[in-house]
């Protein structure tokens, strides 16, 4: 399964962030960012303002924060940056959100693995149903990109170490079936319809923003957590 696909811009620069930076200050885009009241989607939408891009959040404030986008200083430019408050399983709020836009950043989920296996049902329908809305309504707007949170969950039982992208075991939770499901629906929608892909297996992402009393705050939290006791 393909989970990385070369970038135009790794044509033009060379592999690095500031020729990322340079190449994006010069070529404005429209993103798309669902989830961008989150954590890590708060800080995607603030990059992306400080380099001179179009920006539109679709939130619905689940597991995000209103406080996380005020604390945004570029959101002073309104013209370009919009908020969408929406559901991802709607997917007329999908459509609505991917109009004209170039590339789709999709971190909008239910995280935690206990959460999952309390509610299988919720956490299938919004990672899952909403991951498939997200999909068609972006093949269907001809988005360039679409770029989403898988999860290291996805290495599931196998020992392997150190882990590799072709090597997986069998989930170990509802939460690592969905992500599971949303690597395989985005490879057939590249194979089906051409749409470019990309998925990021995260690991314990931590900084600014993150609650560390969320259930989703993973270890490095609890470890500084710990500390600061």
């Amino acid at each position: 399964m393909q989970l990385w696909l070369r970038s135009p811009v790794q044509d033009n620069f060379m592999d690095s962030y500031p020729g990322v930076q340079t190449h994006l200050r010069q070529t404005p885009a429209t993103w798309l960012v669902t989830g961008g009241a989150g954590f890590i989607g708060s800080h995607l939408v603030e990059q992306l303002l400080a380099l001179n891009q179009r920006v539109v959040v679709l939130d619905n404030f689940a597991t995000g924060y209103r406080h996380n986008l005020e604390a945004i200083k570029p959101l002073t430019d309104r013209a370009r940056f919009r908020f969408i408050k929406g559901d991802i399983r709607n997917l007329n709020d999908c459509r609505q959100a991917v109009e004209g836009v170039d590339f789709v950043l999709h971190h909008a989920a239910l995280g935690s693995v206990p959460r999952s296996l309390e509610d299988p049902l919720l956490t299938n329908a919004v990672n899952v149903n909403g991951f498939l809305n997200m999909l068609v309504a972006a093949r269907d707007e001809g988005v360039k990109r679409f770029v989403y949170a898988s999860s290291s969950s996805t290495y599931g039982d196998h020992p392997a170490l150190p882990k590799s992208e072709e090597t997986i075991g069998a989930p170990l939770s509802p939460y690592a079936v969905t992500k599971y499901v949303n690597e395989l629906y985005a490879d057939v929608f590249s194979r089906s319809f051409g749409v470019e892909t990309i998925g990021l297996r995260y690991f314990n992402v931590f900084g600014p923003r993150q609650d560390p009393a969320g259930a989703y705050a993973a270890v490095i939290p609890r470890w500084f957590d710990a500390l600061v006791r």
